[in-house]
């Protein structure tokens, strides 16, 4: 995987020129909200995409002109929510932030924003667990890995450390957090405490340091 270069725009954030072009953005986009009412009233698998086009009031083939599956809506759904936490940050100038400050930024927002509309989450992140592409999808790790990266080329972190690897890292154990969070209820931890911690120990390590140890190594 390469990271692309750090600080550029999401995909998610470029805004449609054109009369045309912002057309078809809010046919989009009134399809987008047609099916994440239905997902959440009655559920992903039995929504239909005829369903959906009828909700939109829309003609059936216009729903797979913008999605030519129901899993991309799913897709949508995470590429959104990066792309809104990217203004966040954007617009709080945190792109000068140390790595570390920024990655805690970063996920802390995403936890916001699944805290804000946890029943929307909850049947969107489940099902994008089954029958999605969550897993597999190494968009989230990218952004992380980003960031990273960028602390890298500043110097902030310790030789040796790879990008690609911490922001895969992180993203699983996002992930897998969110997934926990959803599967009780109510909400069996604060999730914004729980993504802290496990940044916490991504960023330091689990192995007491020498100094803190008070005795020297058993190794």
């Amino acid at each position: 995987m390469k990271i692309p270069e750090a600080g550029g725009t999401p995909a998610a954030a470029a805004q449609p020129t054109g009369r045309r072009e912002r057309k078809r953005r809010q046919v989009r986009d009134q399809l987008y909200a047609a099916a994440l009412d239905l997902f959440v009233s009655q559920g992903y698998e039995t929504t239909t995409m005829e369903q959906i086009a009828e909700t939109a009031d829309v003609a059936r083939a216009t729903v797979f002109n913008h999605f030519s599956q129901k899993v991309g809506f799913l897709e949508e759904w995470g590429a959104r929510r990066r792309g809104r936490v990217a203004e966040i940050l954007g617009s709080s100038q945190a792109e000068d932030l140390p790595v570390g400050d920024r990655l805690r930024r970063y996920l802390r927002e995403m936890a916001e924003l699944n805290i804000a509309s946890r029943a929307e989450t909850a049947i969107l992140m489940d099902a994008a667990a089954r029958v999605g592409s969550l897993l597999h999808d190494p968009s989230l790790e990218i952004e992380l890995a980003k960031i990273v990266e960028r602390g890298r080329q500043r110097g902030e972190l310790r030789t040796g450390v790879d990008a690609e690897q911490v922001g895969a890292m992180l993203a699983a154990c996002y992930f897998s957090t969110i997934l926990r969070w959803i599967r009780a209820e109510p909400a069996p931890f604060d999730l914004r405490d729980r993504v802290d911690g496990a940044l916490d120990v991504i960023l330091l390590g689990i192995l007491a340091r020498k100094e803190e140890e008070g005795t020297p190594s058993s190794r």
